[in-house]
């Protein structure tokens, strides 16, 4: 009897040990998914941070652009009254303001490509920072959903796409 009950008593003893470790891993492994969703909300902000710099300083050469935009606009103007005999042309003759309209018109169209380059820029921006918000919901729906199933869900590896 003695030996039967220290058996019995030295396998509950095990049971109970082993209770606590689930839940020691259960608390382990609550901490690696907080430590990753912290660490994937730093790195979200991070590149929040980058898109909205890298905004604003599209947007400081957009308006830079504007800017010298219509300053080559009004000596355009200005040049081609001289070349129509409206204005005094001085001492230039029509060969160099010819030349100098050409320059000013191979000019405007450098500044329109590099608009265009730029304004491509802005809208990739606004598509990788919707693209953002959309991985944010499905986190927050794939979190939801793993722990009405008890699972942890890790995000997708930013080097791969995720298809939606």
């Amino acid at each position: 009897r003695r030996q039967a009950a220290e058996y019995s008593t030295s396998s509950s003893d095990e049971e109970f040990e082993s209770k606590p470790s689930l839940t020691h891993k259960a608390k382990r492994a609550l901490r690696k998914r907080r430590k990753l969703e912290k660490e994937t909300k730093q790195l979200i902000k991070q590149e929040e941070l980058k898109r909205l710099h890298k905004a604003q300083a599209v947007q400081r050469q957009l308006e830079e652009l504007e800017e010298r935009q219509r300053a080559l606009e009004i000596f355009g103007v200005e040049l081609e009254r001289e070349l129509r005999g409206e204005a005094d042309s001085g001492t230039k003759d029509e060969n160099q303001m010819l030349h100098e309209w050409f320059e000013l018109v191979m000019e405007k169209n450098k500044l329109m490509r590099y608009e265009s380059e730029l304004l491509i820029i802005a809208q990739e921006l606004e598509l990788e920072d919707h693209q953002s918000r959309l991985e944010q919901k499905l986190r927050e729906k794939m979190a939801i959903d793993g722990k009405s199933k008890g699972t942890v869900w890790a995000p997708a590896h930013r080097d791969r796409p995720c298809l939606l």
